[in-house]
C-alpha cells in the first residue's frame, strides 16, 4: 500500500525491513527532500541544541543550550545517529547529583587522575531511537537512512542532544514494529537485564524453562523488561510491588504477583517453592531475607543492581573505594557460598548492540512490549526529570526530540496524497 502510494506521486523510494533506506529517485519529490534534509547532520553550523549540566546538583542545574558542538565521527567504527526520542531512567538522576563522577571521569580520560580539568559540560540521557545520517569508513552494518536504537555508555556524551555518535557494536535496528517514542523506552533496561540475567543469574533462551525467578520491584522499566523477556525464555516468574502496579505486571505475564503494601511480603515468599534465581532492584535490606528464599545447595543465584562500587569511589576516592567493594562482594560471596551454596552476585548496565539485536527480534514477534508511563516534549526535560524522581514508575519516561521535524514530515504526506488524490480524479476526468 505504502509502494502504490510513492509509485502514484512518482517517487521510487525503496524500503527495506532492516530499517529506512530511502533512495531519492526524483528530486521532484518534497516528502523525501525533507526527510534527507532533516536527516542531515547541520555540519555548516556546527552546533546543536541540547540539555547539559555544568555541575552536579538537583534539577536547577539543567541546562538548554544551542551551542554545543555537534559529534563528529572519530574512528571507522562509529556511526552518527539523529536523535528522535530518549527515555530517562533512574541513573540519569543520580548522575546529574554527581553518582559514579570520580570513576566515569576517569573511564572517558585514564589521564584525568593526573590532573583537574572539569569533565562538564555534560550530556545526560542513555536510551535513544533514532536515524544513521553517517557512517565512519568501516561500519558493515548501517548505513545512512537506518532506523537504530540503542544504549549509551555511561561514560560518553549521553542522549538528550538533536545527535550522538557510537560505535556501531553499541547499536541495534530498531524493531520494526515500534514508533521512535516506544523504542526509546527499551534499551537501557533491556542491556542492563540481558547482562544481570545472563552474566550473573546464569539464565538464557535455552536454560531459563521452568526456572524460578524472583523479581523486586517488578513495576519500573527494569522490573517491566524483565517480566516479559524471562517468560519469552519460559521461566516462571513471581514479582513483588505495590498495590496499583499489580494488574500492569500481571498483563505482562507474572505468574505470582506479591503487594508489598498488602503485609509481610516476606512471610507470604517464605510460603512459597524456593526460588532458582532473585533479581533484586530494590536493595536497602532486601538481601538480608533474599538469601533463604534460594534453593540451597542447587547453583541458585542472587543479583543484584544495587552495589557501592560508584557511591565508595565517590566517597573514598578511587582506589580505596573500589577495595572497599571488592571487599564487600567477596566476603558476601564467600560467606553465602559456604553456608548454603547459594551465589551472590551484583549486575551492571552494560551496553551491547548484538544484545538488542535479540530483543528486537522478540519485541518484532509481539513477545515484549514498551511500556510507556508519561511522555515530555524537549522543552520539557526538567519535567520529565521531576517525574522520573517522584519514584514508583509504571514503566518509562520518554522524552520526544525530533517531534517537529516529524510534525513537518506527516504534514507534507498529507499535502502530497492530497495532491496525488486531486491528480488521479483530474486524470480520470480527462479519460
Amino acid at each position: 500500500m505504502m509502494y502504490m502510494f510513492w509509485k502514484l506521486i512518482g517517487c521510487r523510494c525503496e524500503f527495506r525491513a532492516a530499517g529506512s533506506i530511502k533512495t531519492l529517485a526524483r528530486t521532484g519529490c518534497r516528502v523525501c527532500l525533507t526527510r534527507n534534509m532533516s536527516s542531515s547532520p547541520p555540519r555548516l553550523q556546527g552546533c546543536m541544541s541540547a540539555w547539559i549540566i555544568d555541575q552536579y546538583g538537583s534539577n536547577g542545574v539543567l541546562k538548554y543550550t544551542e551551542e554545543i558542538t555537534v559529534p563528529t565521527i572519530s574512528s571507522a567504527t562509529e556511526v552518527m545517529i539523529k536523535v528522535h526520542a530518549v527515555s530517562l531512567n533512574p541513573l540519569d538522576v543520580a548522575m546529574r547529583g554527581g553518582y559514579g563522577a570520580k570513576l566515569l571521569k576517569l573511564r572517558r580520560d585514564p589521564l584525568s587522575v593526573m590532573d583537574s580539568d572539569s569533565e562538564f559540560p555534560l550530556i545526560l540521557g542513555r536510551d535513544l531511537s533514532g536515524v544513521v545520517v553517517d557512517c565512519g569508513s568501516g561500519v558493515t552494518h548501517f548505513a545512512p537512512g537506518d532506523e537504530v536504537w540503542a544504549a549509551v555508555p555511561p561514560w560518553k556524551q549521553g542522549s538528550l542532544a538533536e545527535y550522538v555518535t557510537l560505535t556501531e557494536y553499541e547499536v541495534s535496528h530498531k524493531p520494526k514494529v515500534l514508533s521512535h517514542i516506544e523504542a526509546a523506552s527499551i534499551p537501557y533496561v533491556a542491556n542492563t537485564s540481558l547482562s544481570a540475567l545472563v552474566n550473573g543469574g546464569g539464565l538464557c533462551r535455552d536454560s531459563s524453562s521452568n526456572k524460578r525467578v524472583l523479581i523486586t520491584g517488578g513495576s519500573g522499566g527494569v522490573g517491566t523488561f524483565a517480566i516479559q523477556l524471562l517468560k519469552a525464555w519460559g521461566a516462571h516468574v513471581t514479582v513483588t510491588c505495590s498495590q496499583n502496579a499489580v494488574g500492569l505486571v500481571r498483563g505482562l505475564g507474572a505468574d505470582e504477583v506479591l503487594d508489598y503494601t498488602a503485609g509481610d511480603v516476606v512471610e507470604q515468599l517464605e510460603t512459597m517453592e524456593k526460588f532458582d534465581v532473585i533479581f533484586d532492584g530494590v536493595g536497602g535490606d532486601t538481601e538480608e531475607w533474599a538469601m533463604g528464599l534460594l534453593k540451597p545447595w542447587s547453583g541458585a543465584k542472587y543479583v543484584t543492581l544495587v552495589t557501592p562500587l560508584l557511591l565508595n569511589t565517590d566517597s573514598m576516592g578511587l582506589l580505596d573505594g573500589t577495595l572497599n567493594a571488592g571487599c564487600s562482594l567477596q566476603s558476601k560471596a564467600i560467606q553465602n557460598l559456604l553456608s548454603s551454596g547459594v551465589f551472590y552476585r551484583w549486575g551492571f548496565y552494560a551496553p551491547d548492540g548484538p544484545a538488542l539485536d535479540e530483543v528486537s527480534k522478540l519485541v518484532d514477534a509481539g513477545k515484549i512490549l514498551p511500556v510507556v508511563e508519561a511522555q515530555f516534549s524537549f522543552t520539557q526535560v526538567p519535567q520529565a526529570f521531576q517525574k522520573l524522581e517522584k519514584g514508583h514508575a509504571r514503566g518509562k519516561t520518554v522524552v520526544r526530540v525530533a517531534e517537529e521535524d516529524d510534525r513537518q514530515t506527516e504534514e507534507l504526506v498529507q499535502d502530497s496524497s492530497m495532491e496525488t488524490a486531486e491528480s488521479v480524479q483530474e486524470t480520470a476526468k480527462q479519460s
